[in-house]
């Protein structure tokens, strides 16, 4: 502790400070005490005017992760005490090498690049400075985390474990098992947990705080995928008691990502929301980490608030997100939620972006938690798009990869995902789609798991013309106009609400928000039409080309056809002169037909509206 550093004269004794950080630091891996000894080998280097001093203190002040000083006053001082302690060394001495890997790595993650520390890397490599080299290493390795570099980051690692043999520090071998022991889980690597083996025999024999804190959020991760929810629970608290002894700034960050994960698999994630809310804005965050916001816009949607769900994925769509360690959660947390808003364009966008990295698993950071194999991200994404032969094969695959990475509630939802995409291929009667969705269900039970709500695709009609095109999860029927159309439109517009037969027949508001047989713009376009046509026909009669006059006048009836049958002449809407039995039965064949001929031309489609439309004195229509 600080308290214990010697004194000589009222100042503190200047080497004494530098060895007790150094120690802390690079033996223990206790950030908090380094931070403090170097603060105050720092202010007594001042006091001196010792050079070396103040740039082991601005070396020690860094600690041992990139961007460890996340608000932007601590990462301003802590970077200017660095480029001062570098000018006052000499430039091609080990320590100025030192200083310049550290400033050039916290430049390259906070820009999202890589470049300037490699080619420090390759500098220290010529010097021949082991220390510099073992520190150039693991700063380049934090600054490559991003899902493209895993072949890299697994060579400089494995480069560290050696360069630890000859600067004889026990923070340098940990580093390196460390980033070895991540790198082969981030690459989904059957044998990862060899490696975790070794790492954890070498923390047993001598003790390293920040060391430990990484073994102990892996093993949170591993009871998460062994389905073991609630120990894993238990586990997260006593990560985030050792990450804050550590000293370690993602003490907080990595205990909530653990937590959101435990409720997202449990399917309570809208429990989060006000907490969320706040994580999003905390300024422990790194300036890289969009995962929670991401994670904010999947509990929206799922909780029903459509506006904040599409408000933040809008935000997040907007930017270029730059590689890194939490690109694949943030790209499924996105997926999630364009799927549950049926946002198909931005589904569109992430696919193409996560496809590369179909063969990976989506883990947070160095191991904190695990959300399952890409493969799950993409296929939902694929079903959103509506390319349902894609998005099972996409779900295939997550299950075959998520069963290998003994990953069972990521395993049970890419299941049940696949029962929904084969529902919405064949019908929800499909043999296979019951099987896949007993099976899941029988799995979350034994889990202790609670499966999203059926997420069945609302149907989308539209007049285009002559014709009406229906929508249903990527499916399109295009169906020629009728009078069952328009009023099955109306229904299709106002999903789970009750209309009576009468209103639809007789077109009667009546509080309903109808869909017109003719939206806004069509109907301004077919009224332009009309004034052109009455100009030529009179133009063309008076020409005596009768032959082009009656091709003109023929698509004038048609048009005012169209618009007496949406709004009746004039603007006025037509009234239906019957009883409400009679418009019962009226409406109710005119619905029937139309949905025939809906069946006709898509199986699928017709199964599903006939299942969820229903007719009577009240009509309505409710998704199933």
């Amino acid at each position: 502790m600080v308290s214990d550093v010697r004194q000589s004269d009222g100042c503190p004794d200047l080497e004494f400070t530098l060895k007790g950080g150094e120690h802390a630091l690079h033996a223990e891996g206790d950030l908090r005490a380094g931070r403090r000894w170097f603060e105050s080998a720092y202010r007594a280097a001042e006091l001196g005017g010792d050079g070396e001093g103040l740039a082991r203190a601005a070396l020690g002040l860094g600690g041992v992760w990139v961007h460890e000083h996340r608000t932007a006053a601590e990462a301003a001082a802590v970077r200017a005490r660095q480029k001062r302690a570098l000018a006052a060394v000499e430039p091609g001495s080990p320590l100025a090498l030192r200083l310049r890997a550290r400033l050039c790595a916290e430049e390259d993650y906070r820009t999202g690049r890589h470049t300037a520390i490699l080619h420090v890397l390759a500098q220290a490599r010529l010097a021949g400075d082991m220390v510099a080299v073992a520190e150039a290493l693991s700063l380049a390795h934090h600054c490559l985390l991003g899902p493209a570099y895993g072949p890299l980051r697994l060579e400089l690692a494995e480069e560290l474990i050696g360069q630890a043999s000859h600067t004889g520090r026990h923070g340098d071998l940990v580093m390196g098992l460390v980033w070895r022991t991540v790198d082969l889980f981030l690459a989904g690597e059957p044998h990862a947990t060899r490696s975790l083996a070794e790492l954890r025999g070498t923390l047993k024999r001598r003790e390293h705080l920040a060391g430990s804190f990484v073994v102990r959020a892996i093993d949170v991760m591993l009871a998460i995928r062994a389905g073991r929810l609630a120990e894993a629970e238990e586990l997260a608290l006593e990560c985030a008691e050792s990450g804050a002894a550590a000293g370690d700034i993602d003490a907080t960050i990595w205990y909530g990502a653990q937590i959101l994960t435990i409720r997202w698999f449990q399917g309570r994630l809208g429990e989060l929301v006000p907490a969320l809310t706040e994580l999003v804005n905390s300024p422990d965050l790194s300036t890289l980490d969009y995962s929670y916001t991401a994670a904010l816009a999947m509990a929206a949607a799922g909780t029903g608030n459509r506006r904040l769900a599409s408000g933040l994925l809008a935000r997040l769509r907007g930017g270029d997100l730059p590689s890194s360690s939490i690109l694949l959660v943030s790209l499924y947390g996105m997926a999630e939620t364009a799927c549950e808003i049926e946002d198909a364009g931005t589904a569109a966008q992430l696919y193409e972006r996560l496809l590369p990295y179909a063969k990976l698993p989506m883990i947070v950071s160095l191991g904190a938690t695990c959300f399952g194999s890409a493969q799950h991200a993409l296929g939902v994404a694929a079903l959103t798009t509506g390319a349902v032969d894609l998005a099972i094969q996409h779900f295939r695959a997550a299950v075959r990869d998520n069963l290998a990475l003994g990953h069972w509630p990521a395993a049970v939802l890419s299941r049940w995902r696949l029962a929904q995409a084969l529902a919405r291929r064949h019908g929800p009667g499909d043999e296979s789609a019951r099987r896949e969705r007993a099976q899941a269900e029988d799995e979350a039970a034994e889990l202790g798991m609670a499966l999203p709500a059926e997420s069945t695709p609302r149907a989308h009609v539209e007049r285009r013309g002559r014709q009406w095109h229906v929508e249903l999860g990527g499916r399109v029927a295009l169906v020629d106009h009728s009078v069952g159309m328009g009023y099955l439109a109306t229904l299709l517009a106002n999903p789970g609400r009750e209309i009576r037969a009468a209103d639809l027949a007789g077109g009667s508001e009546d509080g309903v928000t109808n869909q017109p047989l003719l939206d806004g713009q069509a109907e301004r376009t077919y009224k332009e039409r009309l004034n052109e046509l009455e100009s030529d026909i009179e133009e063309l009669e008076a020409m005596y080309d009768t032959e082009r006059a009656t091709a003109l006048r023929a698509e004038r009836d048609w048009l005012i056809a169209e618009l007496a049958a949406a709004t009746g002449l004039g603007g006025r809407v037509r009234s239906f002169t019957g009883s409400d039995e009679r418009a019962r039965i009226a409406v109710g064949k005119a619905i029937r037909r139309a949905l025939a001929r809906i069946a006709e031309v898509d199986p699928v489609i017709g199964a599903e509206l006939k299942a969820g439309v229903h007719t009577g004195l009240r009509c309505s229509y409710r998704p199933r």
